[in-house]
């Protein structure tokens, strides 16, 4: 098995294509939950709401 640094190198970029996948994803989910809270919600005014 051979230690080649410049593969790793190379392969930063994939890597951080992937961190951002995740990132996107989580920032979708996220972003979903919270409109189906908002849609959810009760609109009254009660103290158990808030």
């Amino acid at each position: 098995m051979n230690f080649t640094p410049m593969n790793f190198v190379s392969n930063l970029y994939y890597m951080g294509l992937g961190m951002l996948g995740i990132f996107v994803v989580m920032g979708i989910i996220i972003l979903v939950t919270m409109l189906l809270d908002r849609l959810t919600s009760k609109k009254g005014g009660s103290k158990d709401n808030e």
